[in-house]
């Protein structure tokens, strides 16, 4: 493997984990500024202008919080539970593209770090081994409360992890590949597939905002019943880890139902741009295209969040179960008797 390479795709990795973080880090002021907004006050706005060091601010904090360590036999598994949190809902950020090749200096450069063949089989692997980072945090923490949010979030996510590959099914039909730089080009121009698959961005959105502990499916994390869930007894960084891990999750999630419905980092114009100013201008505002339509996705989770109460368990599982997975296997039915009409 040439050393070019190598650096090729470090430099790579560096940069998308610098973007996934700065979104991260900045999606937690941006939920109090948009829960201020539909709340009708101003959110933070003492730590700099407008409030934008305020993350810096609560980094900070968390650096300088005391560590705790409760009385626990797992004290392994309790420092693994909030590095597993973290480093799984950034693996998913491997497979995103984010334009076409970039030529520099007659050297072409692939803007994603790994263009493989199965990346939707890998982005859904990454997605379900999301609970292990949750569950054994609360295991470890010795605390009925946060066992207690540790299997909630279990339930939850393994139900709505059926509903969510059964939707994944229904388009890998229509599109007939499993490669998310493939289905993003087949959405040039305005071929999303949210105009074909309907029903299937229907359900993978709920089943999304399951996936991230978000509202109204944050029952893992439930304050007026769970005194904080399955990182109650977390604090400084571990707790931070946990906090950064649903923003991150909350990124990739925006980023792949972008990619899957909304045409990725296409838009109108893409081969006019190409042609008149150069390819390199083009996948520029491809980049740009993409993290637009990544920054509402984030904004769709914050406004929900502030704007519809949370699910009781019951009415959690019920959704789950009795409605969004048959109307999962009856999409795969419907798009299979289509493909036969129409192809």
């Amino acid at each position: 493997m040439e050393i070019s390479f190598i650096l090729e795709k470090l430099i790579l990795i560096i940069i998308v984990f610098a973007v996934t973080m700065f979104f991260a880090l900045y999606s937690t002021l941006a939920e109090r500024k948009v829960a201020g907004f539909i709340q009708d006050r101003y959110g933070p706005n003492r730590a700099g202008i407008f409030g934008i060091l305020q993350p810096l601010a609560d980094g900070a904090k968390l650096f300088s919080k005391e560590e705790f360590m409760p009385d626990t036999p797992n004290k392994v598994l309790f420092t693994i539970g909030p590095a597993m949190a973290m480093i799984v809902s950034l693996l998913g950020s491997a497979v995103i593209p984010w334009a076409n090749k970039f030529v520099i200096a007659g050297v072409e450069y692939i803007p994603q770090v790994a263009d493989i063949n199965i990346a939707l089989l890998y982005v859904v692997a990454v997605m379900s081994t999301a609970i292990y980072g949750i569950v054994i945090g609360a295991w470890a923490s010795n605390n009925k409360y946060s066992l207690m949010g540790g299997i909630r979030a279990g339930a939850q996510m393994v139900s709505y992890e059926v509903a969510m590959g059964l939707s994944l099914i229904a388009l890998v039909m229509m599109t007939g590949t499993f490669s998310l730089r493939e289905i993003t080009e087949q959405q040039a121009g305005f071929g999303w597939n949210a105009f074909y698959q309907p029903l299937t961005l229907f359900i993978f959105l709920i089943c999304s905002f399951a996936e991230c502990n978000r509202t109204p499916f944050d029952l893992a994390e439930c304050e007026s019943e769970l005194v904080n869930g399955h990182h109650t007894e977390f604090s400084s960084m571990k707790m931070g880890f946990y906090m950064f891990s649903e923003y991150v999750s909350m990124f990739f999630s925006s980023a792949l139902i972008s990619i899957l419905f909304f045409g990725g980092y296409n838009y109108p114009g893409m081969e006019w741009v190409a042609d008149n100013w150069g390819g390199n201008i083009a996948n520029t505002l491809a980049v740009l295209t993409l993290l637009g339509k990544i920054s509402f996705f984030i904004f769709f989770y914050m406004w929900v969040r502030w704007t519809i109460p949370r699910f009781r368990y019951d009415q959690l599982m019920r959704l789950g179960w009795k409605m969004l997975f048959p109307l999962a296997l009856f999409n795969i039915l419907l798009v299979g008797v289509l493909i036969l009409i129409f192809k």
